[in-house]
């Protein structure tokens, strides 16, 4: 699907070190001119809204928001910008609070072009990094290949779930990952084999302003009644237990090692807490909700009471799993 990389992976550990990590507060505070921008032939958005694009349905603009052509588009565009103009991919927007203060330099989002699926083998797909868990999950099962039936309940796209090695349902993206395609945030074209992401909970040591592009994914031959079937136990449960209709960011914290994080937010009497338009859900403890029309600061403040709460009653550091991005 992708084509070849021009950089090998060899070098990714120095790459890595030099990347990973915040930008200068005085890169990531000053504004990027229209002329500072290198040509591209995708589409460029000076101020552009981010609340429509994310699930909370809050938060501010993009400074720039940047949905390249394609893989060389992409490439060029971050070759020639200023290596000090911070750079954030954009999935579905579902594991994310993007601040009121908006996102600072460029937030690149993959479209239609980098969405497609497509089995290389009997038991391996290849796919866009904009493709979403249900698009894999349900070409998968077409193929008839079993085993990735657990990306159905990830609402993200393949490059999210990559980068945080998303997982539910006992299962993890680095179980069933052989290798990535990634463009770095120098512009360069990489394939990446798993054991490269160093893979931890819901954590990689892919670098910041890293870009996944695509990714191939390994399961094993199975009928596609029982995946179908599979896949209909996975989406009833999530419905019965998790408030997706509502306006939310999925899992907010990391199950701390030997307990579930909602137990812990249950048992801080958090069920139900507000803060203006910001709610932990009643349904599911682990779940912030915009209840109407909630600021991200309000969204992101519930969270850290949470936090609060829970360490005063149990000892226990909850630790976000919620993406907070932008200026507050």
């Amino acid at each position: 699907m992708m084509a070849g990389p021009d950089r090998s992976a060899a070098s990714f550990d120095k790459l890595r070190m030099s990347a990973t990590g915040s930008l200068p507060r005085s890169a990531q505070a000053e504004p990027v001119e229209a002329r500072a921008l290198p040509l591209a032939r995708g589409k460029l958005t000076a101020q552009a809204p981010l609340a429509p694009l994310v699930w909370f349905k809050a938060g501010g603009a993009a400074q720039w928001l940047f949905e390249p052509k394609d893989v060389a588009d992409l490439q060029a565009f971050l070759r020639d910008l200023d290596p000090d103009v911070p750079v954030m991919a954009l999935g579905l927007g579902s594991n994310l609070i993007v601040r009121d203060g908006g996102v600072p330099g460029v937030v690149v989002r993959l479209g239609k072009a980098f969405a497609k699926v497509e089995r290389v083998d009997a038991t391996t797909l290849d796919c866009g990094g904009g493709a979403s868990g249900i698009l894999v999950s349900s070409t998968a099962r077409d193929h008839g290949i079993a085993g990735l039936e657990f990306l159905r309940s990830i609402p993200g796209t393949v490059g999210g779930f990559v980068r945080m090695n998303g997982g539910a349902y006992g299962r993890e993206v680095r179980d069933i990952l052989t290798t990535c395609d990634v463009v770095l945030r120098d512009g360069a074209l990489v394939t990446l084999p798993v054991a490269e992401l160093r893979y931890t909970y819901r954590h990689s040591e892919l670098p910041d302003g890293a870009i996944v592009v695509a990714a191939r994914f390994r399961g094993s031959p199975g009928d596609p009644a029982a995946i179908q079937a599979e896949m209909d136990r996975i989406s009833a449960s999530r419905e019965a237990s998790q408030p997706l209709r509502s306006k939310t960011g999925g899992s907010t914290f990391k199950n701390p090692p030997g307990h579930k994080a909602w137990e812990l937010v249950d048992a801080a009497g958090c069920r139900g807490l507000a803060l203006g338009g910001a709610q932990v859900s009643e349904k599911h403890t682990n779940f912030l909700i915009n209840t109407g029309a909630a600021t991200s600061a309000e969204i992101e403040a519930l969270g850290e009471e949470i936090r609060r709460r829970v360490k005063a009653q149990s000892g226990t550091e909850l630790e976000w799993e919620i993406q907070r991005v932008g200026k507050s």
